[in-house]
């Protein structure tokens, strides 16, 4: 932005902005000033880079695409942008023209201010501040979209730490208005604020709110909410400017916390290594694996294939793709680092050079990075051949000038003074027992002729006519598909009781990893017993009828925290449960026990759902590891035929009534261990006999790949399908036909009244 707009001298003393085309002399103002603009935009560009951690090619064309969103040239925002980095007004703008170009210079400056801020939080108060204040918003809510579908608060602003707290989560089974934003990606304006039974951040629910979905690449990135002190009319103007001051916190949700998102900073990580190194991306839907970034030392690597970047790992790796592919998937499985010594394991004659050293690294969910060398690293195939052996000592082979590098150890297992030339590998045939001829000259032919490392025992003839039992492990030492030399290390296994310590050291370890087997198999089926309690009979539950399953999640071994009871109670009325405690595995399945029998206990005073699930909450607080979990809990009186119930973020009850099926939505509180002192507000529902309410957990119904809704809806479709069957028989069929596909476990609890 030139001084010359607010008739500042340049720097030469005269007007700095450029004079009319056809008076503007070559090298003079008018080339000062493309200079000026150009370092202006470089400046903007760089604190776009390093804020939003991109790589500069990518913060210059966002830096264009905002100028062209905003309708300005890109040294305007540039201008803007250096100047809420600086805090003050750095470099000049133009005056204020015409109203419309106000409104867009304001949305500018306000958007260049929250890019440039370094946290969503820091975001949040400048966008309320600058772009929100202005039309009459008194808060700001932004909530980052995780992986398991719950929505995580990122940032707020005008709103006080308590109520911040409250919201710091918000479950699948989100508010109608939030999961319509979310699937519908259009925003839901609530002028008069939210419908009955509905509940959102805001100073009553009269208030007006705009709910409005955050995108990144084309994906959901998050959720923005702006609240209103009272209700208020939303005009045209303020419906279409709305959206445009909250893109930018979608971008700031979006920058680092999407896992399909292209990491810079890995890239150019790995553009600084000497070494070939490329990212792999899985996408989510099909598992198919493609390269995503190839540093120039692959590309060298990789025959020069530049364009590398993009293809499937077919196409960039044709005849080692299967390799790489296997310790890829294997690194995500266990989420441990894979290591090869060399890919393919074997030289084939006549083929490319191979990989050595790979090494594969898990990048969260959906990226691994490869790491490998050309020409082997001498200290790690020396680690690999001490991996093979223990009390051991070195050797190394130069096979261009036929020379040995002994340790002082070598000279010892050989019986050789210190002062004799070293034996290379390749001409140790005539120390080598006759016997063990065979054993020795297959050694050589993996080093040799099949470039791999390999191990033997032979007895080796000293100088003294003594023999000595030693391991040999080698390992070949490569330049692309060129033998160097080999180095490797010989072991003294004369003596017996080293084989002694190795076979009982052997045992104990196979006994233990036995005995924790079993432990471990044993602790799953109680865990499982407890999840899956007795039913009570038909007649202590006063005219209903109940069936429950639990299905475990697929992996061996697996458990989780879904939990579910029947339990009749003193004067006649029934409990009827249902939970869900975030995670799997044995703290997880700890805490769903804890749960179920604190609310069994609870349940006993006689106090209503909404008491109990407040109780519930507090006790959740204080079991070990501080976990959160959904539960739904409802009382059933048989004098009426009413349930109440309580829900703290679960999926709503389904009711199946004369062979239509619907959801009973309800109040959506806090998850349990979400917040101390959290309230639950209850509900009712009249039933009539022939009637079937089903209660069951996210597994039954969430898929990778559609929203909660669809998968809902397809609840509700295969329930009425299922026609007037036996409870038993209502929750197989549920079962069978589950529509989830996220491996998570499955609980379905059916009741019936007759």
């Amino acid at each position: 932005m030139s001084a010359a707009a607010h008739g500042a001298p340049g720097p030469d003393g005269g007007p700095d902005g450029p004079p009319p085309p056809s008076r503007q002399p070559a090298g003079g103002a008018g080339a000062r000033d493309d200079v000026a603009r150009r370092h202006l935009t470089d400046v903007a560009t760089g604190v776009l880079a390093a804020r939003l951690g991109l790589p500069p090619a990518e913060a210059a064309e966002h830096l264009h695409r905002l100028a062209e969103a905003a309708g300005c040239a890109p040294a305007e925002l540039a201008a803007d942008i250096v100047n809420s980095v600086a805090g003050y007004l750095a470099v000049s703008t133009p005056p204020d023209g015409p109203a419309h170009r106000q409104e867009a210079r304001t949305l500018r400056r306000v958007t260049a201010a929250v890019e440039t801020e370094d946290s969503v939080a820091r975001g949040a108060r400048t966008l309320l501040e600058g772009g929100l204040h202005p039309l009459g918003a008194e808060a700001l809510w932004l909530w980052r979209l995780t992986s398991a579908g719950c929505l995580e608060l990122a940032g707020h602003a005008g709103v006080c730490a308590l109520e911040a707290g409250q919201w710091r989560w918000i479950p699948p089974a989100a508010p109608p208005s939030v999961r319509a934003a979310l699937s519908g990606g259009e925003p839901v304006w609530l002028p008069a604020g939210t419908a009955d039974g509905e509940s959102l951040p805001g100073p009553s629910p009269r208030a007006a709110r705009a709910v409005i979905p955050l995108r990144m690449r084309g994906r959901n990135a998050g959720l923005a909410l702006v609240v209103w002190p009272r209700a208020t009319e939303f005009d045209e103007r303020l419906r279409a400017e709305l959206p445009r001051l909250t893109e930018v916190a979608g971008r700031l949700l979006g920058a680092g916390s999407d896992p399909a998102a292209p990491v810079p900073a890995l890239d150019d990580l790995l553009d600084c290594l000497v070494h070939p190194a490329l990212t792999l991306h899985r996408d989510g839907a099909t598992g198919a694996l493609t390269v995503e970034h190839v540093n120039r030392a692959a590309a060298e690597a990789l025959d020069g294939a530049h364009r590398t970047a993009g293809e499937p790992v077919e196409a960039a790796l044709p005849l080692l793709h299967r390799d790489v592919t296997a310790m890829a998937r294997r690194a995500w499985h266990v989420a441990v680092p894979q290591r090869a010594a060399r890919l393919p394991a074997e030289h084939p004659p006549g083929g490319s050079d191979p990989m050595l050293d790979v090494r594969v690294l898990p990048a969260g969910a959906e990226r691994a990075v490869v790491f490998w060398h050309t020409a082997s690293d001498t200290r790690t195939a020396l680690r690999r051949a001490v991996g093979r052996l223990q009390g051991m000592a070195l050797f190394q082979d130069d096979l261009g000038s036929a020379t040995s590098a002994w340790t002082e150890e070598t000279y010892a297992i050989f019986g050789m003074a210190k002062d004799a030339a070293p034996v290379p590998l390749v001409e140790l045939n005539p120390l080598v027992h006759p016997d063990d001829t065979d054993a020795f000259t297959e050694l050589l032919g993996d080093v040799l002729d099949r470039r791999k490392g390999a191990s033997a025992v032979v007895r080796l003839i000293r100088p003294d006519g003594g023999a000595r039992h030693v391991r040999i492990a080698a390992e070949p030492l490569l330049s692309g598909a060129r033998l160097t030399g080999i180095t490797g290390v010989y072991q003294d296994v004369s003596a017996e009781y080293h084989a002694e310590v190795a076979l009982n050291a052997t045992f104990d370890q196979l006994t233990a990893v036995r005995a924790q087997a079993v432990l471990r198999h044993r602790l799953v089926l109680r865990l499982q017993r407890a999840i899956v309690p007795q039913m009570p009979s038909a007649g202590s539950l006063h005219g209903l009828t109940a069936a429950a399953r639990y299905r475990p999640a697929a992996a061996e071994y697996r458990v989780g925290g879904d939990w579910f009871d029947v339990l009749p109670l003193p004067g006649g009325r029934v409990l009827v449960a249902v939970g869900d405690v975030a995670g799997h595995g044995i703290d997880a399945a700890t805490g769903m026990v804890a749960l179920r029998n604190a609310l069994r206990g609870l349940a006993f005073t006689g106090h209503d759902p909404g008491r109990l699930m407040g109780w519930l909450n507090e006790v959740t607080l204080h079991v070990p590891g501080k976990p959160t979990a959904t539960a739904l809990c409802a009382l059933y009186d048989p004098a009426d035929r009413v349930l109440r119930w309580a829900n703290a973020g679960h999926l709503p009850p389904l009711l199946l009534r004369d062979g239509h099926a619907r959801l009973v939505e309800a109040p959506y509180d806090v998850l349990l261990g979400a917040a101390r002192g959290a309230a639950y507000r209850e509900r009712t529902l009249r039933l009539s006999r022939g009637d079937t309410l089903l209660l069951y957990t996210d597994g039954l119904v969430e898929r990778r790949d559609d929203g909660l809704d669809k998968g809902l809806e397809a609840l509700c479709r295969t329930a009425e399908t299922l026609g007037a069957t036996s409870v038993d028989a209502q929750v197989e069929g549920l079962l069978t036909r589950a529509t989830g596909d996220t491996d998570d476990d499955t609980s379905v609890v059916a009741i019936r009244v007759g």
